[in-house]
């Protein structure tokens, strides 16, 4: 039965990678529909608003949205549209993978662990945020409750089981932020008594991005709050050759979205050299979720054959091809 996904073009190069990954999904039989919805300044443009109520209702009813990136503006202006999604559908577990690929620009080999990122909470809630009227004093207050613990730990230890594997690290500041971050880790512990099978440890913040370009190969699943999540999450993909090989699924009890987590890169749009493997590997991540995972594993052989060639990767890579030509190297292998 074919499924129904909305799917958001985003903003930037976010209309190029995502017909490129589109094609792919075509190719590889995944027997889906699209429910073209519209977000960010496309849908400003067009309707408005930068979040209409059709897309909303979309995801909805769909319960499984593909997304391209969205602008977000750096200090002033609108707020993330991307958290906005997250509270609107309570999408609390981000899961991002970081896996190194042969060819590409990473720093290690045979790297193969995932960040999953408590995503509804914390410092990115901003409550009670202010800033004077003269500028000269802003608040935020950091926000959690055990609820939002339980369940985005609880989330990490079942993944790890359920993909085999064998490790789960904790991830925290409770030597310093006692109260927010120390639920955090007391709740975390209590969960890890349910799954004795699973090996646990817990690190500092500090020391675990230290550990992280140290050795790597200790960790395979990390599970965090908020904001030390993006921030992990996002030195793994260092680790590996950069955003571009980065992808994200935001996981709800009833809505799951995915998408490439960098930017909506302005400044090459229209060019033909955008990546389209961060929207692809989102894409293999919604497959695994729509119990397509045959198609999700050959999906992501076939990124890695190319980027191993080289032949036809973008420039970001270390190629000379275009967003065009990855795609077409990657559909061959798919067809």
């Amino acid at each position: 039965m074919t499924q129904q996904i909305t799917v958001i073009r985003g903003d930037g190069i976010g209309p190029e990678i995502m017909d490129a990954t589109l094609r792919m999904l075509d190719t590889i039989g995944a027997d889906l529909s699209y429910d073209f919805q519209l977000a960010g300044m496309a849908a400003q443009e067009e309707t408005g608003e930068l979040l209409p109520q059709a897309t909303l209702d979309s995801i909805d009813k769909n319960r499984v949205a593909l997304k391209a990136p969205l602008t977000t503006p750096v200090g002033g202006g609108f707020k993330s549209l991307n958290v906005a999604l997250r509270k609107h559908f309570d999408l609390y577990a981000n899961v991002r993978p970081a896996i190194s690929f042969k060819g590409s620009n990473s720093r290690y080999e045979d790297i193969d662990l995932i960040t999953v990122r408590e995503n509804t909470e914390g410092a990115y809630l901003g409550e009670g945020a202010w800033t004077a009227a003269d500028d000269s004093r802003a608040e935020s207050k950091m926000v959690v409750t055990r609820k939002g613990c339980e369940r985005v730990v609880r989330f990490a230890f079942d993944l790890a089981r359920r993909t085999g594997r064998k490790k789960v690290t904790i991830v925290h500041k409770a030597n310093i932020l006692k109260d927010v971050t120390g639920m955090f880790l007391r709740v975390a512990h209590e969960v890890a008594e349910d799954y004795k099978d699973i090996e646990s440890n817990d690190l500092i913040v500090d020391n675990a991005c230290m550990q992280l370009v140290m050795r790597p190969e200790q960790f395979d699943v990390i599970v965090t709050t908020n904001l030390f999540g993006d921030i992990i999450s996002d030195l793994c993909a260092g680790l590996v050759g950069g955003l571009g090989l980065a992808p994200g699924a935001n996981i709800g009890e009833k809505v799951a979205m995915f998408e490439a987590v960098h930017g909506s890169a302005p400044d090459i749009a229209g060019k033909g050299v955008a990546n389209p493997c961060a929207l692809m590997l989102g894409a293999a991540q919604m497959l695994e979720h729509l119990d397509q995972n045959d198609r999700a594993g050959r999906l992501r052989k076939a990124i890695a054959e190319v980027i191993e060639d080289g032949d036809r990767t973008t420039p970001d890579l270390g190629g000379s091809g275009t967003t065009e030509s990855f795609t077409d190297a990657i559909c061959e292998r798919l067809g």
